[in-house]
């Protein structure tokens, strides 16, 4: 259970990210503001996870300091409220599918700045390290074929497409300025939540309370994304809920995107490291293909097939050689353990030879 555990938790989480995303798209398309949206659902998440900190785990929690709470304050900042806002603003300049594309950058990053500070060793001479690295690649190529390759349908015959030439030249290169500047936010996401996987990893070891860190992150974000949602948001109507869809979203999100997938997230990091985390997703984007093609009935084509075999190349590599580094580590804490019994027990056998040797001189 404790190897299996934590896999089985991030694919649960990276399926909650899929109906998390589905059901916020819905609710923005009728006109509901994502500055809103991210203050409505940390704020509701907050409200769930404030009293299970301070009342059940009360008496686990170490105590707060004024730089406990720095950090926690921070790792919001980056988590909350730039990588979420950042991720809505760069959808509503370019389009989802950039998106999924531009996530794919988050196990580089959080590779990168693991090695960076020692969370993760690279030894470019060890096969261990060789095999994690081109895991890492190939599982990001794969997500990219699945983002940016469609190909042929596999059920069905292809739809012959006719090339549109009526667009200007003022209008396209306007849509591609809206495209580059949504790529720059996009990309600004994917590095604040590479920064957040490896913050929470160094804050976990200095304070192993997974949800006081879940509970302070949700509430300093919720106060972080009201004054940010304030200056932007002049709009008094757009605080307004309407009882449909944009309530189930928010109540979606604090749930399962807010309480589920941050603790979740928080005990995966505490377990295997920032690197584990973010290695799914990739992964998320083939669960995408596979949930959109049983739950709305899209058509599987050829490069979303490709794609998701090439993920789960990468992604058995990176596990595989993790799992190997990790017996690696657990055959060298035997041996020394053993080691160190011998050296007792040769310490207690010649002491007790000792008395006997001194009788006998004495007799």
């Amino acid at each position: 259970m404790g190897t299996y555990l934590p896999f089985a938790g991030m694919v649960m989480v990276e399926c909650l990210d899929v109906g998390m995303t589905t059901l916020s798209k819905a609710a923005m398309s009728r006109g509901m503001s994502h500055f809103v949206f991210v203050v409505y659902s940390n704020a509701l998440a907050t409200l769930i996870l404030l009293p299970s900190s301070f009342i059940i785990h009360r008496n686990k929690r170490p105590p707060l300091t004024f730089s406990i709470l720095c950090k926690f304050f921070l790792l919001s900042l980056a988590g909350i409220t730039i990588m979420q806002n950042c991720v809505f603003t760069g959808v509503s300049y370019s389009s989802p599918t950039l998106a999924s594309a531009m996530s794919n950058l988050v196990p580089a990053f959080t590779f990168f700045l693991a090695v960076i500070f020692r969370m993760e060793k690279l030894d470019l001479r060890n096969s261990i390290s060789q095999i994690k690295i081109m895991g890492t690649l190939v599982s990001i190529s794969g997500a990219l074929i699945v983002t940016l390759y469609k190909g042929a349908p596999l059920f069905g015959t292809p739809v012959q497409s006719i090339p549109d030439s009526s667009p200007s030249n003022t209008s396209s290169s306007t849509s591609m300025n809206n495209w580059i500047i949504g790529g720059l936010f996009l990309a600004t996401a994917s590095s604040c939540l590479a920064i957040w996987n490896t913050a929470q990893a160094a804050i976990l070891k200095g304070y192993p309370s997974e949800m006081t860190i879940v509970s302070f992150y949700s509430l300093f974000g919720t106060i972080q994304c009201t004054i940010l949602s304030l200056f932007v948001e002049r709009n008094p109507s757009a605080w307004t809920l309407r009882p449909d869809i944009e309530l189930a979203s928010i109540f979606y999100s604090a749930i399962c995107g807010g309480v589920l997938t941050f603790s979740v997230q928080t005990w995966c990091i505490k377990k295997k490291g920032p690197v584990f985390v973010a290695m799914f997703k990739p992964l998320g984007i083939a669960i995408a293909a596979l949930l959109g093609a049983i739950f709305l009935g899209e058509e599987l084509h050829v490069g979303s097939l490709i794609g998701a075999v090439v993920i789960v190349v990468g992604f058995y590599g990176v596990i595989w050689a993790q799992s190997k580094e990790e017996k690696g580590l657990d055959i060298k804490t035997k041996e020394d353990g053993e080691s160190q019994e011998d050296e007792i027990d040769r310490l207690q056998s010649s002491s007790q030879k000792k008395p006997l040797l001194e009788s006998e001189v004495h007799v």
